[in-house]
């Protein structure tokens, strides 16, 4: 170590001049920003499905971050219009090539349930894709929203109609986010159409509960 004692401690300024200089800048140090691992999924998944010609949105827990709810999870879901003259199987090699893979061995899995469980080969992560079906899912494939996800033009199911969908799934964390979104987005949430909907889904479904919940969750959050 070296001690006072020595002429060149504390450095003097010609001392200090002899340092070895270096052609690195600051901005050498500092790296370029990275993408985050669900926009590489949505670019991929966005290249296939222009690939395949296929209309879609984000929905989920994705689509609540993109609209200012604080999520931990890193699942990915969509809805897709796919094209009723193909077989699953002639479109889903599509996906396939461009890095997911199937999480399912039963192919009548998906008959049943309407969803594709795949995951993301570079990234390990799960996305779920489910078929769009007559009527409602139409009109949400027609007001999707475009949003840019870090680098990635994505549609994204418009707010108004994601408070449909979490009501409609009516889980305790849905629930949160709905309560969440009335108040971040306030503004931007379509009352009325949410009414309208949701009669009409309680008359479809023989459910009685879906409005009074909505109106809670409004009640809960002030707006």
């Amino acid at each position: 170590m070296r001690g006072t004692s020595d002429p060149d401690f504390p450095p003097t300024p010609s001392a200090r001049r002899t340092w070895p200089a270096t052609s690195r800048h600051v901005s050498d140090w500092i790296g370029l920003p990275v993408r985050s691992p669900v926009a590489d999924i949505l670019a991929d998944l966005a290249s296939a499905l222009r690939q395949l010609g296929m209309p879609w949105y984000l929905f989920g827990a994705q689509a609540s971050i993109v609209y200012g709810v604080a999520r931990l999870t890193a699942d990915v879901d969509v809805t897709v219009r796919a094209p009723s003259a193909s077989p699953v199987s002639e479109w889903l090699r599509v996906i396939e090539q461009h890095g997911f893979r199937r999480r399912f061995d039963n192919p009548a899995f998906v008959e049943h349930s309407r969803v594709l469980p795949l995951v993301h080969v570079t990234t390990g992560l799960p996305v779920d894709i489910v078929l769009a079906g007559p009527g409602l899912e139409d009109e949400l494939l027609a007001r999707a929203v475009t949003h840019t996800i870090d680098d990635v033009e994505v549609p994204v199911v418009e707010v108004s109609d994601l408070v449909i969908l979490k009501v409609l799934a009516g889980r305790p964390k849905d629930l949160e986010d709905v309560h969440t979104l009335l108040r971040v987005q306030g503004p931007r949430i379509d009352v009325a159409r949410i009414h309208h909907v949701l009669g009409l889904l309680e008359e479809a479904l023989g459910q009685s509960d879906l409005l009074a919940t909505f109106e809670q969750a409004r009640s809960h959050s002030g707006a």
